[in-house]
């Protein structure tokens, strides 16, 4: 593998010309019957769509990867054109690591998430996160119970396996900080005592990206430990229409069961893909593109904050979910390129200069990505 070279450029100029495959275009090929499916017309490049399938996809040999990717059928019953959200929330629980979840109000994320769950038959609560939201209020407290003069642990939303924190930069940073041992831990400790939380159990957290008027930033350590960071766009000008089609057809967001979504997998198909995910073979080669990769951020001129180690694991273990749900079993440098940028954007922080002069981060980390040597 060649060396990476001293510098690279990550001016403006640079940024159309990369060629990093797009992360938010992750798309594992699905059946025709998939409602959430795009005309062939309206698809990217194989650059903006993820890794090529290079004709080593035989998704019908797993049945855990089989039903999976039938949970992407289902959940198009009810959420149109956001595919690739999907797909990463499926990369996520593969890894069971979390997802920051970025899009302006009206884009089906809380309905993405019911759906998901009711395709894999799992436990989901909602929390609306509000400036007077208390840390008892997500984890659960101490209650009396005056029949027996005790005091008895009463559960938080937090007990459940997929959590839905809605609008988590409206709350402040003490009950943001309560959600930090329940993400890392898998525990809550109150009053002393540690108590497991179900398994799988993953936050998928949601802000808005235009409004900031009574936010509260996540620090960098709790953006850390969130595994991705998920950008849901507004539909194209066909998805809308197909949304409206659907309403005018009586479809009801709140009754899934009336717009067909089923359980298609559940937790013993969750945790046999997640065996098998950890079968994945990763080359010596790649492990040292992925530490390229992100060590290239620590150096960049435009980054004040660079990835930590903890970032490169992350972007290991999804590329290692990407390529197995793509059918294969060895990660390609495709994979790593493809999972970049959902992996490693909130792992970084612009410098004010390069704020000013409006530069990107996905821009910067195409640019890096651009630039690093592929191992061949």
């Amino acid at each position: 593998m060649s060396s990476q070279p001293n510098s690279y450029t990550d001016s403006n100029s640079h940024y159309p010309g990369a060629t990093a495959p797009r992360p938010d275009g992750l798309q594992p090929e699905t059946s025709q019957q998939d409602l959430g499916q795009r005309d062939a017309s309206q698809q990217g490049t194989p650059q903006e769509t993820g890794p090529a399938d290079n004709g080593q996809r035989h998704s019908g040999e797993d049945p855990a990867r089989q039903s999976l990717l039938n949970v992407r059928t289902e959940v198009g019953k009810a959420v149109v054109g956001q595919d690739p959200t999907v797909t990463g929330m499926l990369i996520a629980l593969l890894c069971g690591g979390h997802v920051l979840l970025e899009g302006v109000p009206g884009v089906a994320k809380t309905l993405l998430v019911r759906a998901l769950s009711t395709a894999l038959s799992l436990d989901t609560k909602r929390v609306q996160f509000t400036p007077d939201l208390m840390p008892g209020d997500v984890t659960g407290s101490l209650v009396y119970d005056s029949h027996t003069s005790e005091f008895t642990f009463r559960e938080g939303p937090v007990f459940t396996n997929i959590m839905l924190a809605d609008e988590i930069n409206r709350t402040p940073p003490k009950t943001q900080a309560s959600l930090l041992e329940a993400m890392e831990e898998r525990q809550v400790s109150v009053d002393g005592v540690s108590r497991p939380l179900p398994s799988p159990f993953i936050v998928a957290a949601t802000q808005n990206p235009v409004e900031y008027e009574g936010t509260y930033p996540l620090p960098e350590a709790q953006l850390d430990r969130f595994l991705l960071k998920l950008t849901m766009p507004l539909p194209g000008r066909a998805e809308e229409i197909e949304v409206i089609r659907r309403h005018a057809s009586g479809f009801d967001p709140r009754n899934l069961a009336a717009a067909g979504v089923r359980p298609v997998a559940g937790a013993v198909e969750l945790s046999n893909a997640q065996a098998a995910v950890a079968q994945v073979a990763v080359a010596p080669e790649i492990l040292a593109y992925i530490v390229d990769v992100v060590r290239a951020t620590r150096s960049a001129p435009s980054f004040q904050l660079g990835v930590s180690p903890r970032g490169a694991t992350a972007l290991l273990n999804t590329s290692k979910a990407w390529a197995w749900l793509s059918g294969r079993s060895f990660v390609t440098p495709d994979d790593v390129k493809a999972l970049s940028l959902p992996c490693l954007r909130h792992r970084v922080g612009l410098r004010p200069e390069a704020q000013m002069d409006g530069i990107q981060v996905d821009d910067v980390l195409g640019s890096i990505l651009a630039s690093v040597p592929v191992p061949r």
